[in-house]
């Protein structure tokens, strides 16, 4: 049943409660970066380079200063310098050098967007432009190997001897799995308005972090971090995206250092957004598994080829997730980068585990019809005692809960293996499964304040985000729980470089780190207040704060949130479109904090994952260096013409280890194992397997047809 603030019973956790900052979105009353009421604003708008490498040796800007309204042209002669080099990908208009095309080499300030992007156009550069590389191959001659990994994984990992086990495994399989480059579109560009005045900086931002943001900004500029304010009380879409700084941030502030007292305004638009706000890297994987007779796998080998741009290094984390998912005693995995002349990748929904996981899940689909076992049961009949990788014992691990629970739920057992074997007025019908998994993070870098006023109300105040995520609702319930209070009492204050310190949302860690701060706050909150005050609240009001604690259990086990994904596809026999009419998950993710938004969060992650599988692709055009579907018309997303059924359900979990709460993360499991799930059901409907995503009609009428189980 579902309730609201004013008549939630004292237990908040576990209630489907709608969310308190609903109302605001639905009235359009929400406010995002770029709507904050500023006095006389002006616009910004970006210069761009239209070579991919090279340096720039003219500059005319006479006819864009001559436009009436223009403010300000920036270019690399004339724009503040910066006060430290540590992140290449932020030294925009520093020097005359072009690295990638698309990037930022100017930008106009004018009193209206419409003058700003005239005025823009009429900025002239002349290039001197050098070879570039644009194109990753898993043969090229500069591969390496990268010292670390996004989240601190070790780049390899060797357990036993992997090449001996495939050697005198039973049964083997050697494929080779690819995922293309995959662009954040958030519903909400990146935007920003930056005011300068009085050698204070204040921005208004979306962002996943706003202390992480000033900090990055504050070591930029060379500024004491206090003389910069960043405010993002709502945000629409991050998935990762709005997680670092990037370059339109930096232009934003150049600008208005340019015309100091004015706020200057910028929203990307979609194309810019191709080039300046990250992207997941495009991916090689080569899989290779070896089972007994029985089908128990005796090797895991998987190895990963992927790009990161030659300005700044990102390396994803790609076969982390192959470490732990399944038991097997010899295993390795590996990571290669090639660094080209492309923007700097980042980190999307889920890094590593979404497109590892589609090619272990994949590689698993296939293993199992080898060894002539169900592909729900192959992946039981390999389950780990302990964690493969780390020898801990699991904090839970309910895999073959959702395993068995999904496959009731979407009547498996009903399921004919034979490919090809289903029909229905011309479509060719499919079934697949893939698993899901993701870490349970617990971060440090957080604090809260909690304040009881005299009225019996609290403020709670932490610098955390809500990316749409649903975090004004969630973090509510937890100090409702926390405090022994209704939900009505309680007054969140997030978003703001003014709030205590917080750690960015990221890994699906921001519920677990601020609510165990908000949680250990409201526990010296009460103490204080029976100890000093014997529970009678002063005139003055009382409030107490607290960073958040070490979890006593973190090195006694390893700890993950798992799924099971089910998919049903139909395959049109005469045209190869793919629809996918019903997509079921069963997620073990420890306590929900609120089922609603939960079940939002799972929702919306398995629609990406199909968005994923049936039609992202970004297509860089070697010639030139750009993408050339950098658009919502070209870069296909999946609609809502796409998404058919959607089924989310949970298995019920008690993990006393993980946190206070006994929650683990979840914006992130919903994509994992989707886009498997759903080649897993292409491959049983059509016989065709695809190993390269996204799946589109040609893969099914090619004169070389994909491989066949």
């Amino acid at each position: 049943m579902d309730g609201d603030a004013t008549t939630m019973p004292a237990r908040a956790i576990g209630t489907p409660l709608d969310r308190l900052d609903g109302p605001q979105k639905v009235t359009g009353t929400a406010r995002y970066a770029f709507e904050h009421p500023v006095e006389r604003p002006a616009y910004l708008h970006p210069v761009q380079a239209t070579i991919a490498v090279g340096r720039i040796v003219g500059v005319d800007t006479t006819a864009a200063l001559a436009e009436p309204g223009v403010l300000a042209v920036l270019t690399h002669q004339d724009a503040a310098r910066v006060a430290s080099v540590e992140d290449p990908e932020l030294l925009i208009l520093q020097d005359d050098e072009v690295r990638y095309r698309g990037q930022f080499v100017g930008g106009v300030v004018a009193e209206t967007s419409e003058v700003a992007r005239r005025a823009a156009d009429l900025v002239r550069f002349d290039y001197q432009a050098r070879p570039h590389d644009v194109e990753l191959r898993a043969d090229h001659p500069d591969r390496y190997a990268p010292t670390v990994l996004n989240g601190g994984f070790a780049t390899d990992s060797v357990r036993g001897d992997p090449e001996r086990a495939l050697a005198a495994a039973a049964v083997r399989l050697d494929a080779t799995y690819t995922t293309p480059r995959y662009q954040h579109n958030q519903i909400e560009p990146h935007s920003t308005i930056a005011i300068w005045a009085d050698d204070h900086l204040t921005l208004y931002v979306a962002s996943q972090g706003v202390h992480r943001l000033r900090d990055s900004l504050a070591t930029l500029f060379g500024l004491d971090p206090e003389r910069i304010r960043v405010i993002s009380p709502h945000v629409g879409g991050a998935f990762g995206g709005k997680l670092h700084a990037h370059p339109d941030v930096v232009l934003a502030i150049l600008a208005a250092m340019a015309v100091p007292g004015r706020a200057v305004k910028l929203a990307l638009t979609r194309q810019q957004m191709f080039t300046q706000v990250g992207y997941r890297t495009p991916s090689i994987q080569r899989i290779r598994l070896g089972a007994d007779a029985d089908g128990r796998l005796v090797a895991v080998a998987h190895d990963v080829v992927q790009q990161t741009a030659r300005i700044k290094e990102f390396a994803e984390q790609t076969a982390s997730s192959s470490r732990v998912m399944y038991a097997a005693a010899d295993r390795s995995s590996t990571h290669r980068m090639v660094a080209l002349d492309v923007p700097v990748p980042t980190i999307m929904r889920a890094p590593g585990k979404t497109p590892g996981m589609y090619a272990l899940e994949s590689a698993m689909d296939e293993m199992a019809i080898a060894c002539g076992q169900d592909p729900v049961e192959f992946r039981i009949a390999n389950e780990p005692a302990e964690d493969p990788e780390r020898d801990l014992p699991f904090s839970s691990r309910n895999l073959v809960a959702c395993l068995r629970e999904g496959a009731r739920r979407f009547g498996w057992d009903r399921r004919d293996p034979t490919p090809r074997a289903r029909r229905s007025a011309g479509w060719l019908v499919g079934t697949g499964v893939a698993a899901s998994m993701y870490p349970v993070y617990r971060l440090p870098g957080s604090s809260a304040m909690i304040r009881l006023g005299p009225d019996g109300r609290y403020t709670v105040s932490i610098g955390a985000a809500d990316l749409g995520t649903g975090t004004w609702t969630t973090l509510t319930q937890i100090a409702a729980d926390a405090l022994d209070v209704p939900v009505g009492r309680i007054e969140l204050r997030i978003g703001d470089t003014l709030l205590p310190h917080a750690m960015a949302a990221g890994g699906s860690s921001g519920m677990t780190s601020w609510g165990c701060t908000v949680v250990e706050a409201a526990h010296r909150l009460r103490a204080r207040l029976a100890d000093e005050h014997g529970g009678v609240v002063p005139a003055e009001g009382i409030e107490a704060s607290a960073d958040m604690p070490a979890n006593p259990h973190g090195d006694r086990f390893a700890m993950y949130a798992f799924g099971a994904q089910f998919a049903e596809v139909r395959v049109c026999e005469a045209t190869g479109e793919v629809r996918v009419p019903r997509l079921l998950g069963v997620f073990a993710a420890g306590r929900i904090i609120n089922p609603k938004t939960g079940r939002s969060q799972l929702l919306g992650g398995m629609t990406m994952g199909l968005s994923m599988a049936l039609h992202e692709r970004a297509v860089v055009d070697p010639r030139f260096g750009h993408v050339v579907n950098h658009d919502l018309a070209e870069y296909h997303i999946a609609t809502n013409a796409d998404v058919g059924s959607v089924e989310v359900h949970f298995v019920e979990e008690d993990d006393p280890y993980v946190n206070p709460m006994g929650s683990k993360g979840i914006g992130e499991l919903g994509i994992v194992g989707t886009a498997a799930a759903i080649a897993n059901a292409v491959h049983h409907a059509t016989g065709v397997r695809v190993r390269d995503l996204p799946i589109t009609p040609d893969r099914f009428f090619a004169e070389e047809t994909p491989s066949r189980s």
